[in-house]
């Protein structure tokens, strides 16, 4: 609402989480999706944004690490996206809230890219590094005349974050840190378990690089991702969510998160065993 007019379209890629789009036409703008799929990584491209770039276009939104698929994207291209949105004027809406959980890869902060600084809104909270989720401590970080108008929005649509959450929060920042590295190690075990289980169940499974999903094709399966959900949790009381409610080419994946205990995780992927030897009986 601080940075768009009525019209204004916002490039959003997919798969995406569920909120973006919405966001978007909230706003007055409107979304156009950019797929992405698991044969280039779920990484988005310089290619793949201009071909969706209108004179309508104001702005690129951007999920890395990216919900649902734990994807990042990679410093280079960050960088050729950052060239190819200074280059057309436009703004770069960048939501970073799973930063600091990478697994073998450094996380860019997109503002910290030449030239961004200036063009750049970066999203980040407390829920996903903090395990701070339900508390609602989010933040936002732009130059300042937009951060001016957001203030001006967000006096009138809130009051303010809650003082409790504002209280953690700032201990968080003060004396958390060894024990964000050390959930970001068990997280990385417990997804490195899921990624093998999957696939040697026959779910191929792209590698996740951040934040807490798995994203695994159940292709195999013979099923949609809506059948192969709802199926699981009412035969053998899994929980995953369907891909597609990412955007379409989520389609043919489902959405599971390792934020849960390693014996949870084992337990799942036994029973995701026992419903695909029924399948395929």
């Amino acid at each position: 609402m601080a940075v768009l007019e009525t019209g204004d379209e916002v490039i959003v890629p997919e798969p995406c989480f569920v909120a973006y789009q919405p966001t978007v036409i909230f706003a007055g703008g409107s979304p156009v999706s950019v797929p992405t799929y698991v044969s280039q990584d779920f990484q988005v491209t310089v290619d793949d944004l201009e071909k969706a770039r209108t004179p309508r276009t104001k702005a690129v939104l951007l999920g890395y690490p990216n919900n649902p698929t734990g994807a990042v994207l990679e410093r280079s291209r960050l960088a050729e996206i950052a060239e190819w949105a200074e280059k057309h004027d436009l703004l770069v809406v960048s939501d970073e809230i799973y930063d600091r959980l990478v697994y073998g890869v450094e996380h860019t902060c997109f503002s910290s890219l030449p030239g961004m600084w200036e063009r750049t809104i970066v999203l980040g909270g407390f829920s996903k590094s903090y395990a701070m989720t339900g508390w609602r401590i989010g933040y936002a970080a732009a130059p300042p005349a937009i951060l001016a108008a957001m203030r001006k929005i967000h006096q009138y649509m809130i009051m303010s974050a809650p003082t409790t959450g504002q209280e953690a929060a700032i201990e968080a920042l003060k004396s958390a840190e060894p024990y964000v590295e050390s959930m970001r190690q068990e997280y990385d075990r417990r997804r490195r378990t899921i990624v093998d289980g999957f696939n040697r169940l026959g779910l191929d499974c792209f590698e996740p690089k951040g934040a807490f999903y798995a994203f695994p094709s159940i292709k195999s399966s013979g099923l949609s991702d809506q059948e192969f959900s709802e199926r699981l949790i009412m035969e053998e009381k899994v929980a995953m969510v369907p891909g597609s409610a990412f955007g379409q080419s989520g389609a043919g994946h489902v959405r599971a998160s390792y934020a849960t205990s390693l014996q949870n995780i084992e337990e799942a992927l036994n029973r995701i065993e026992g419903f695909l030897k029924k399948l395929r009986a």
